[in-house]
């Protein structure tokens, strides 16, 4: 209101000539330093990442991908292998970085597993799902990096928690409820890339939108739902022939695989990842060799919002 003009545009210049002469606000302090590319080629992800979203890959080749240096400090890297938690730095950034491990890993049954079975005690894991070690690690690295001051990456393709009395006995409620607290009150910034899967519980406890993440953004290779096409196709057909037979009709083996077919096909439009973009469930779709700018520029907006609430999980049993 100090001055004069007579359009916007002759306005542009005096506000940009005004604005470069304020003080610099007090930051967060996130640490950065000179940025480097990552040693391994970042176009090799095209190569990684399986056509079908049920095919296993290492995680550990696409984060090497999308770090300085391909050099990563990982957290508890034995115990709790189908979450990847690590140190590393991107685009000179410091972050921590967890990550659903898509490869079938072994592990030590739960006690009560082991004695009953009076096996091992190993036990292979299925990639992409999160058990109760993987929920305990997670859990911890986290609150590590909010001790630290570190901003969060996530990187999603899971899908969902282990289920069954073996994982309830083993602890999967205590575990998975001390990963999605630690999520839900991190107070340092958190941002999301779906690389691949995304359903259900899994979409919450790996920092999901309804998780607050600064930004979070979806590969095409993305699917984001309730649950996989095929699992949910065969549930919905349940509820349907069963509605149909309330109603004293017959259905012949002929007419569920087509009604199966034609309720997959529409389960399976809702997985495009533009469908979720443009629900607003992500905040958009982008190359994958965009990723470290989008993560970098977000963590250099956030560190102009310096941290003012305390970190707090609440009481939980460990």
């Amino acid at each position: 209101t100090d001055y004069k003009m007579k359009n916007d545009e002759e306005c542009l210049k005096p506000i940009r000539n005004l604005v470069d002469k304020f003080g610099k606000p007090a930051d967060a302090g996130f640490d950065r330093i000179t940025p480097a590319k990552p040693a391994l080629n970042e176009e090799e992800i095209y190569g990684i990442i399986p056509e079908s979203i049920t095919s296993q890959y290492d995680m550990h080749e696409v984060i090497k991908r999308l770090v300085d240096n391909s050099e990563i400090e990982e957290y508890k890297e034995d115990y709790g292998k189908s979450i990847v938690c690590c140190y590393a730095r991107i685009d000179g950034w410091a972050v921590g970085i967890v990550a659903n491990q898509r490869t079938m890993v072994k592990a030590k049954k739960p006690k009560q597993g082991a004695a009953a079975a009076g096996a091992t005690g190993v036990e292979m894991q299925f990639g992409g799902v999160i058990y109760s070690d993987s929920a305990d690690k997670a859990a911890r690295f986290i609150m590590n990096c909010n001790q630290k001051k570190i901003p969060l990456v996530f990187l999603q393709d899971v899908t969902g928690f282990m289920v069954g009395s073996r994982s309830e006995h083993g602890g999967i409620i205590k575990d998975g409820a001390k990963m999605v607290n630690a999520v839900s009150n991190s107070v340092v910034p958190k941002f999301t890339i779906v690389i691949g899967n995304s359903y259900g519980a899994g979409n919450y406890a790996m920092c999901g939108k309804a998780y607050g993440p600064r930004l979070i953004y979806a590969w095409p290779t993305s699917r984001v739902a309730v649950m996989g096409g095929d699992q949910a196709a065969k549930t919905m057909l349940q509820i349907e022939v069963a509605a149909l037979k309330a109603k004293g009709q017959e259905i012949q083996p002929e007419d569920e695989k087509k009604l199966l077919d034609k309720i997959k096909t529409r389960y399976n439009k809702t997985l495009d990842p533009k469908y979720a973009a443009a629900r607003l469930w992500t905040d958009g779709i982008i190359d994958p060799l965009d990723t470290r700018k989008v993560i970098s520029m977000g963590i250099e907006a956030a560190n102009q919002a310096p941290i003012t609430k305390q970190f707090s999980v609440g009481v939980i049993q460990t």
